[in-house]
């Protein structure tokens, strides 16, 4: 089993100078010791199971950018990008833009946007439609990007977004394109979305979990897609404890979860202290993982 890190604390004792030297040592670290993705957010506003929305929160895609420079290996991608915050045909450039100058390493992360970012939409005067809207979109999106990594330049018409052209250039350095992974574990949308457009899920991590699985089984047999081509990623927290007395209760989560089905899990690092709890992973946890 693979693991990522997902970077979403970026509040530091020093304030916002002191950011920038947290965020690259985090993503270093964790590429050293095996880690194989890197998430950040696509928040404006700090959520509520980190902290006060009032604390430091990076926009997704410039952070993206600087972690690009930061790094040699790991896959970067927001988990998940909201479908409203970018338009398609910007949304499409931008991970060309990522994938081009990672060389090869970018991944577009995508869902519809939880309920919880309406705060941060209405604040910062961005669209977030209602829901079954959002859907619509987030289907359209897919096939606006899925065209534009593709050699046709034709128009694309659709019923929320009209665009003339859909050039790109340059091409992806990652070929065919750029993997797709879509958030979200709804049953009737999210998992049909994954099983027709994604080369990956991303599943809340709960007791529903195997259900969740099955009922995408049943949504790729439906439109005639191999199950087992869709990796399968959960976001789990990941706290070591101080002295590494979690280690041993991770590691048998992971066991379970692989033994469900999950290929890749990406957490949050916890703790005081992210980058002794980085480490502890990294030493102890890493290892065992890469034999589930």
């Amino acid at each position: 089993m693979n693991l990522g890190i997902a970077i979403a604390d970026f509040t530091q004792p020093g304030g916002p100078t002191g950011i920038a030297r947290h965020v690259g040592r985090l993503a270093r670290t964790a590429e050293e010791y095996g880690f194989t993705r890197i998430a950040v957010m696509d928040h404006l506003f700090q959520i509520g199971i980190v902290g006060a929305s009032e604390q430091e929160m990076l926009e997704a895609y410039t952070t993206l950018g600087y972690l690009a420079a930061s790094t040699e290996s790991a896959e970067l991608l927001a988990l998940v990008t909201s479908v409203g915050y970018r338009e398609p045909g910007l949304l499409a450039k931008m991970i060309t833009t990522l994938d081009v100058l990672s060389e090869g390493r970018a991944a577009l992360g995508i869902g519809v946007g939880a309920g919880f970012n309406i705060a941060e939409a209405r604040g910062l005067g961005l669209p977030f439609p209602p829901v079954s809207e959002r859907f619509e979109r987030l289907e359209e999106t897919l096939r606006i990007c899925l065209q534009m990594w593709s050699d046709d330049e034709k128009p694309f018409d659709g019923r929320y977004y009209r665009l003339e052209r859909t050039l790109n250039s340059p091409r992806t350095v990652r070929q065919p394109r750029p993997p797709i992974l879509i958030g979200g574990s709804g049953e009737r949308k999210t998992l049909r979305l994954v099983a027709e457009y994604a080369d990956a899920c991303n599943l809340f991590h709960g007791p529903d979990l195997q259900h969740k699985l099955d009922v995408l089984r049943r949504h790729c047999d439906h439109v005639g897609r191999d199950y087992d081509e869709i990796e399968k990623t959960v976001l789990l927290p990941l706290d070591p404890g101080a002295r590494g007395e979690n280690i041993r209760a991770l590691l048998a989560e992971l066991r379970r979860l692989g033994h469900i089905g999950i290929d890749h899990v990406i957490g949050p690092i916890r703790g005081a202290d992210q980058h002794a709890s980085l480490r502890l992973l990294g030493d102890r946890l890493v290892p065992e993982a890469l034999h589930i």
